[in-house]
């Protein structure tokens, strides 16, 4: 078939994570994932915080979006075995117009006194972590390997601000896991580099009245040009630091994807420093509105619960010991988890970042992202001294829970839907579980699947796709276009008659990556199939498009999704301002 066609993808550049040659693609990327049934694992406690054991199925009720659903599987896990109980009915009510339906039986989810495997990901942010407050934590992690079960399994990734590095895969050999973490020692941490980032002048994040002062206490306050400036490099600041938050943000979320499948109870523990809202400390009036906690770590938090991942956020620096006993709720979190010692994640800025002593609203900001991303998943935040009892402490958390789960009404609208879990009867005990989970679409995984191999390398599908590159052309700004050829095999996808013709709607991404870590986005673009006659053995659909790039070498990942029959074709290459040249100059 001939190609219908040239359509332009503009593709502008933008501080993402890059591709690793280290590890070989996820067997993930070879399918699309389809969350049948959402777990929701649910802790339930009295007031002083103590664990509730024995409740049966008919005391609990699950509440999606306002309605109730029937609990389809329901189990209690005791210290990591299913228990036996004699009552698995979930509660039936009559309901009010239709919003208590009729609740079958509730099936085990696990099988009774069958142990359950949990397990653990270490997602350790090299790219944010001082080495001595990262080596700290890990030393503590391999101690506390003692304290997991036999059948619990556990892996390890790094991420250094470009590459995801699998130090090790799914294992419950200790001696395996003690290697990765004392791998990971050796790595480079880039922490100070970020925090030469978050502090480059005297006025850090300043607003407006306090780089006014500063200014004038310096003698320059008659210079207004200076003060313009100033809110220049710091909104500029405040949108390269959020920009780097947001790569390592994506980076763990697309790790997350990439273990999905081990059976069990899945938990993440997530090794930062520096995450926060750095743009809360500007009070500056005339800059546009601060992103929210959800703005930045939404991503991370739905995927988890997409996909059925409890959250534990270990915070790598710990307290500042100068603000261990501050007026502002941060103390010592060696007395417990207190949840009011947070930000509320609904909040969207800090109230007065500068009624706080100096330095305190970062650490305020970095625990309230934390506590958000551990209380949308039904984690805990290993805060201060809780870094030192990371493992153990998750461990301890998820061994004893009751785990419902339902058959959700999935129409694929990227939509999020929220969850409550409700403990009827008995209106002294508390539940902590996972609020929502996010109705990923299928057009929505392949762009995750297709950003994912750019991450772990790879191919996000069947290689199968022709790619030619053309002579790039200059452009303004140092930019260049670079023609794009594309051969789809016909045989790898669906061609239906319509209308008197064969005819089909693929979809079309490409993501670039240059040597810096920058990533393009990775816009879907349509592609038209349609003919006269069904296409025979061994034909060829040919589209071209136009890539606009910075002029230097780039890695590429180009996806054909096929919404037909799920298929997924890929390749993989470089491109730059050499490209095509070479076969050009040759012919």
């Amino acid at each position: 078939m001939k190609s219908a066609g040239i359509p332009i993808a503009a593709l502008l550049l933008a501080a993402l994570p890059a591709a690793s040659q280290e590890t070989p693609a996820p067997d993930l990327f070879s399918e699309v994932i389809d969350v049948r049934v959402v777990n929701v694992e649910a802790v339930v406690t009295d007031k002083e915080g103590n664990r509730i054991p024995g409740l049966p199925a008919s005391d609990f009720e699950l509440w999606v979006d306002g309605w109730r659903v029937p609990i389809e599987y329901f189990s209690e896990i005791d210290d990591g075995v299913a228990r036996s109980t004699s009552e698995t009915d979930a509660a039936s009510d009559s309901g009010d117009s239709g919003k208590a339906p009729e609740t079958p039986e509730a099936v085990h989810a696990v099988p009774p006194d069958e142990h359950v495997r949990t397990n653990y990901l270490v997602y350790i942010d090299e790219f944010f972590a001082v080495r001595k407050n990262r080596d700290r934590v890990l030393k503590r992690l391999e101690k506390d390997l003692s304290e997991l079960h036999p059948e619990d399994h556990v892996a390890v990734v790094a991420f250094d601000g470009r590459n995801v590095a699998r130090l090790t895969d799914w294992t419950n050999r200790g001696g395996q896991v003690r290697d990765a973490l004392r791998e990971a020692r050796k790595r480079k941490a880039l922490g100070l580099m970020r925090r030469a980032d978050r502090d480059p002048v005297a006025m850090p994040a300043a607003g407006a009245d306090q780089a006014a002062e500063a200014l004038s206490q310096a003698g320059l306050g008659d210079q207004p040009e200076l003060l313009d400036v100033q809110r220049s490099s710091t909104s500029l600041l405040q949108s390269k630091r959020e920009r780097q938050i947001h790569r390592s943000v994506l980076a763990a979320a697309t790790t997350l994807r990439s273990f999905a499948d081990p059976p069990g109870r899945k938990v993440m523990l997530i090794l930062t420093d520096g995450w926060g809202v750095p743009s809360w400390g500007n009070t500056n009036p005339m800059g546009p509105p601060p992103p929210s906690l959800e703005d930045i770590y939404g991503p991370l938090a739905h995927t988890a619960n997409r996909i059925g991942y409890t959250l534990y956020p270990v915070d790598l620096p710990g307290l500042n010991p100068a603000f261990r006993n501050s007026p502002f709720g941060i103390g010592d979190a060696s007395v417990g988890y207190n949840e009011g010692s947070f930000a509320d994640p609904t909040v969207t800025t800090m109230p007065s970042p500068f009624s706080m002593p100096a330095g305190l609203n970062v650490e305020w900001f970095q625990e309230a992202a934390l506590a958000y991303l551990a209380h949308e998943t039904g984690g805990v935040p290993m805060i201060n001294s809780f870094r030192d009892n990371a493992l153990a402490g998750a461990a301890a958390d998820t061994r004893s829970y009751y785990w419902l789960g339902f058959e959700p009404r999935t129409n694929q609208t990227d939509e999020l839907h929220e969850i409550e879990v409700r403990v009827i009867g008995h209106p002294d005990l508390r539940v902590r579980s996972r609020r929502s989970y996010f109705d990923l679409s299928k057009t929505a995984q392949v762009t995750m699947m297709t950003e994912g191999a750019v991450l772990f390398g790879g191919a996000p599908g069947k290689e199968t796709l022709g790619v030619r590159i053309g002579v790039p052309e200059p452009t303004r700004g140092r930019r260049i276009h670079v023609p794009m050829e594309i051969a789809i095999p016909l045989d790898d996808i669906e061609v239906l008659p319509m209308g008197g013709r064969f005819m089909n709607e693929l979809e079309f991404r490409v993501t670039l990556i240059n040597e810096g870590g920058e990533r393009s986005e990775t816009p879907v673009q349509k592609v038209q199939i349609s003919g006269a006659t069904e296409p025979p053995p061994g034909a060829v659909f040919v589209f071209e498009t136009t890539l606009l790039l910075r002029s230097n070498e780039h890695r590429f990942v180009a996806s054909v999704y096929d919404p037909l029959t799920g298929a997924v074709l890929s390749a993989q290459g470089t491109v730059g301002p050499r490209s095509g040249r070479e076969a050009s100059e040759g012919g």
